[in-house]
């Protein structure tokens, strides 16, 4: 019921002038989350994100494995930066934490399943109501993507970050996917009906990698640059 509420709110009879007002103050909330989101994430250095599903247990071996890549990651001097929730996000910033490196959480405002986590550091937990501005900051303040197995939401974020790297529109950083049991059908596919149909390159096949082990997913990301220097994606 109270999801029908809000569908016949959102289909209520509006006047013209009341549209543009409306749009028009949103501008300001926009801005506001993008000054926010840059004046505190510049301040933090590298970083690396790291994705995957909310609802991932604790028990869960991918939930173990992310600990294990937070806590290589920050041992190398990187921070980790996750969605800010539960789940795989929850298991990223916990290995940051508990390994005493920079844990940041960009948390989204959702109707269901999405609240901050605790292992997040006070100073570096931002808010965020669009997904837009969110993804702007991951894009802008991320030196690497790690891809753990997850939903929908994971495969817009990889498949933004792929996209905008494959189109010149950022610059070249390293995007792990970890579990070929989870993303090997996808990628196959990718491989298959995509390439086999000319609608990507070969050279776009390389801007990914898909590894099994924590140990393999950071040291994809230490030798990447090891090899570059690093620099701001935007």
């Amino acid at each position: 019921m109270v999801k029908e509420d809000k569908i016949l709110r959102a289909f209520e009879n509006k006047t013209w002038q009341e549209i543009k007002v409306k749009d028009s103050w949103q501008i300001f909330k926009i801005m506001s989350e993008f000054v926010d989101g840059f004046e505190k994430l510049a301040k933090i250095g590298p970083c690396v994100s790291i994705f995957g599903s909310a609802r991932t247990p604790r028990e869960h071996k991918y939930y173990e494995m992310t600990v294990e890549i937070g806590r290589l990651l920050t041992e190398r001097g990187y921070g980790v930066i996750s969605g800010g929730g539960p789940g795989i996000m929850e298991a990223a910033n916990k290995g940051a934490y508990e390994a005493g490196g920079k844990s940041v959480g960009l948390n989204i405002e959702l109707p269901f399943e999405q609240f901050h986590n605790r292992y997040i550091d006070p100073d570096k937990l931002l808010e965020f109501k669009y997904f837009f501005i969110r993804k702007v900051m991951f894009m802008k303040y991320s030196q690497g993507y790690i891809v753990m197995p997850g939903g929908f939401g994971t495969m817009d974020e990889l498949f933004e970050a792929i996209t905008l790297i494959q189109t010149g529109k950022i610059a070249r950083f390293p995007i792990v996917l970890v579990g070929t049991e989870y993303f090997g059908g996808l990628f196959d596919w990718i491989q298959k009906t995509m390439l086999g149909n000319g609608y990507i390159s070969e050279d776009d096949l390389k801007l990914y990698r898909i590894v099994d082990t924590a140990e393999e997913a950071a040291e994809h990301i230490f030798r990447f640059y090891d090899k570059y220097l690093l620099k701001p994606n935007f």
